[in-house]
């Protein structure tokens, strides 16, 4: 039996399979789904599902499709998509929806990103404990079928309808930053075997639409969800490398890496060096007020302070938000913000139902750079102010009592518990650690002025973590 308070987390399902969970757990995880929308009262006739290109992914999409339909709605398939071709469905559409996939996790995994109409995120404070509960009790109770079963005969099933949204996604996108006018550009395209092989030619190639001024050179664009050639999590900077060669074989003006779902993207210059997500918060934001004068950014707590100095230089109002895509796409809401951006390279947009797309960031900064002369590495120049550790994670059974150690280390940093603990300093460095969700892991991200004060303060709390 599935104990799905192990693959349910704070913000999505995730888990191996068949080990963690299956078609059943599928099934009842779809019907739940479909019970939490209609005791809400949310108008749900019809539940929009998506998939990757997973080994796993369409018997799991189709399952969960099985356990909506079993509770009274229709499902409106759309099948292979990125996570934000599923975002654009439930705006679009007004429809709640179900994405099917593990993002940037190993073959093994697969996952679940679950959203209201109007692509409205379902996260732990949100309904997702509710919906793990329901289906835990079907499970239970052995109500839903075991492979190779009949559905017993009765009244039809509501509808199941297929649809290809891919061109009208890639329309709408085009609609919102205007790429024609740009000066030629040749971009390097890792998708990592992932899901950007499927959306990048319709959005930023001619596969559906007239041709940009952009000569793509693609690398993985083949989907394969057994990730041949790298892991599809750009976020290590092992998974970049093959992307950061090709920049430089070709001369290239920069390079895109999309991970498995493509809703996130990293970047790097024409010399192949990573340009930070903070930066690139930074310089959408900038584009964002433009368009949107006055208005609020979200940041998250470990983006560098960059971002918020940048934001109220160019009138914007900027306001700092917990990690993690439930908690941030809630204070856009809350703030009706034009923009907000994560260090883990998510990116949020108003104009995109306040939902995360990374295709339309990666559009933002080929305008931003096509509009001028200077290559990436001096356009980006003014946006990194800051050294950074990055994340460093570190196995930590006693949370708890090892932030209070930290915390107790220096008692005259100013403080806050908005995700964890940050530690301000009056030089302008910052620290903070934070507990993961799922694992006995603490977290920590560093900034500091200088390199050498960031890597003094890193190796200086570090010590404490792992003493």
């Amino acid at each position: 039996m599935s104990d799905l308070s192990a693959i349910v987390k704070a913000y999505d399902v995730r888990g191996t399979v068949p080990e963690q969970w299956d078609e059943r757990a599928a099934e009842a995880l779809g019907a739940a789904f479909a019970q939490l929308l209609l005791s809400s009262g949310e108008p749900a006739g019809t539940v929009a599902v998506a998939h990757d290109m997973r080994e796993s992914s369409p018997g799991l999409a189709a399952a969960f499709a099985d356990g909506v339909r079993a509770e009274g709605l229709g499902v409106l398939h759309l099948g292979l998509g990125s996570t934000d071709l599923l975002y654009y469905a439930s705006g679009s559409l007004g429809l709640p929806g179900a994405m099917f996939t593990a993002s940037h996790n190993p073959a093994a995994y697969n996952g679940i990103k679950m959203c209201r109409a109007g692509a409205r995120p379902i996260g732990q404070d949100t309904g997702l404990v509710e919906l793990r509960d329901r289906a835990q009790a079907l499970l239970d109770k052995g109500e839903m079928l075991d492979e190779g079963e009949s559905e017993p005969a009765g009244e039809p099933l509501p509808p199941l309808e297929h649809r290809d949204l891919l061109p009208a996604y890639a329309a709408h996108l085009r609609t919102l930053v205007d790429l024609t006018g740009i000066r030629p550009l040749k971009v390097v395209i890792d998708a990592g075997n992932g899901m950007g092989g499927h959306t990048v030619p319709a959005v930023l190639g001619d596969a559906v639409l007239p041709a940009l001024p952009l000569e793509i050179v693609p690398l993985y664009f083949e989907l394969d969800g057994s990730f041949p050639n790298h892991e599809a999590n750009p976020l290590d900077p092992a998974n970049l490398v093959d992307l950061q060669a090709a920049v430089r074989e070709h001369g290239a003006d920069l390079g895109l890496a999309f991970d498995g779902d493509a809703d996130r993207c990293f970047v790097v210059d024409e010399r192949g060096e990573p340009v930070s997500p903070s930066a690139i918060t930074a310089l959408v934001a900038v584009r964002e007020l433009a368009k949107h004068p006055g208005a609020t950014i979200i940041h998250n707590l470990i983006t560098s302070s960059a971002v918020p100095e940048i934001v109220r230089e160019h009138g914007g109002e900027p306001v700092r938000s917990r990690v993690g895509h439930s908690f941030i796409k809630a204070d856009m809401a809350r703030t009706n913000a034009a923009f907000g951006g994560e260090h883990s390279a998510h990116y949020y947009f108003r104009d995109f139902w306040f939902a995360d797309t990374g295709m339309l960031a990666a559009m933002h900064l080929l305008a931003a750079l096509g509009e001028q002369d200077a290559p990436l590495s001096e356009l980006g120049r003014a946006y990194e102010r800051y050294s950074a550790s990055g994340e460093i994670n570190s196995t930590v059974p006693d949370q708890r009592g090892k932030l209070a150690e930290v915390r107790a280390a220096y008692p005259d940093a100013e403080t806050d518990e908005l995700d964890g603990l940050t530690l301000r300093f009056p030089d302008g460095a910052w620290v903070n650690l934070r507990p993961s969700n799922t694992e006995p892991l603490l977290r920590l991200n560093v900034e500091a002025p200088t390199p050498e004060r960031m890597v003094a303060l890193r190796d200086e709390v570090l010590g404490l973590v792992r003493r």
